[in-house]
């Protein structure tokens, strides 16, 4: 699994760096077939933004992208936010994924149903 880390208008330290692989590796840990998870941290740097950190990340599973952002007043913060989401996210995937594999829950979206003359 690869793990990138992109930075708009910050320096991406090797802390920062670290932290976000080390969240990131845990989500991964839940679902083996995790191809890639990109996270991009940016700031805006207007002082009347209060929420002014953006840590948003893709997550690449087979052919599926899942995709989270979250914003807070600093980048730990809204990193711990967005790992906690995109956790959320792998999970709901991998359910729905298992509940159609074992013939469970089937979609509306693909359920026929049989209208009465």
């Amino acid at each position: 699994m690869h793990i990138h880390v992109n930075g708009r208008n910050i320096e991406i330290t090797d802390a920062i760096k670290a932290y976000v692989k080390e969240k990131a590796g845990k989500v991964a840990s839940h679902f083996e077939q995790i191809d890639a998870i990109d996270a991009v941290l940016s700031v805006i740097k207007n002082p009347s933004v209060s929420d002014s950190h953006i840590a948003e990340i893709n997550c690449k599973i087979g052919g599926e992208t899942i995709r989270v952002e979250e914003k807070a007043e600093n980048m730990y913060a809204s990193i711990d936010l967005v790992c906690d989401k995109l956790e959320r996210q792998v999970r709901k995937f991998k359910e729905k994924g298992l509940a159609n594999a074992k013939g469970g829950v089937e979609s509306i979206r693909t359920t026929q149903t049989q209208i009465e003359a």
